[in-house]
């Protein structure tokens, strides 16, 4: 009888712990990412009445169109709320890491020290590091809804290396490592809050 009344009072603290818990919980999804069929979960835990903490990854395991663009990458943030959790301006630091695929993407595009234009010819698999800081805003939609815009600045370290074309499996050179400085993030959240 006693064990009963043992195993009742842990199963009912625990409970009592999920439940409060479970309000302090955010699941999101990044749209900007969904838009070009990457698609990106996160979670975010209250742990303290202006902070919180959030996990947020993507995947893209398969070609576009005829575009190469495959890729994963985990982004663990902390974030501090100025008013209240998941409401509101909050500013983030937040690390990632991944890995990339990329090749046979047509475009011009030279930003902060980076060529992109190589990629329309060339294929460049690799993976990176980084670390930054970020700004944003939570718009409270209805009761368990939010809508979140958030901006990041910071700094990546890449190593890759390079193919010929998209689908080519003879690697023609391996790239110098590459620091990356500027945008790091920049999301549209959709979130449903517990």
């Amino acid at each position: 009888m006693k064990a009963k009344s043992i195993i009742t009072a842990i199963v009912l603290a625990v409970l009592g712990i999920a439940r409060v818990q479970a309000q302090d919980v955010a699941v999101k999804t990044d749209l900007l990412k969904d838009v070009v069929l990457t698609p990106t979960i996160g979670v975010e835990f209250g742990l303290a009445p202006k902070w919180t903490f959030e996990v947020s990854g993507s995947l893209n395991a398969w070609p576009v169109n005829d575009h190469y663009w495959k890729q994963w990458m985990v982004m663990p943030e902390a974030r501090y709320w100025f008013c209240q959790r998941f409401a509101g301006h909050f500013v983030g630091a937040h690390v990632l890491g991944g890995q990339y695929n990329f090749g046979n993407l047509h475009n011009n595009i030279k930003f902060l020290g980076t060529d992109f234009s190589k990629l329309t010819d060339e294929r460049h698999q690799g993976w990176m590091v980084g670390a930054g800081i970020a700004y944003g805003y939570d718009w409270i939609l209805s009761r368990h809804w939010n809508l979140e815009a958030e901006i990041g600045f910071g700094w990546v370290y890449t190593r890759y290396d390079v193919y010929p074309c998209a689908t080519c499996g003879t690697k023609t050179r391996s790239r110098k490592p590459h620091n990356y400085v500027g945008p790091t993030k920049a999301a549209i959240n959709l979130v449903y809050t517990f």
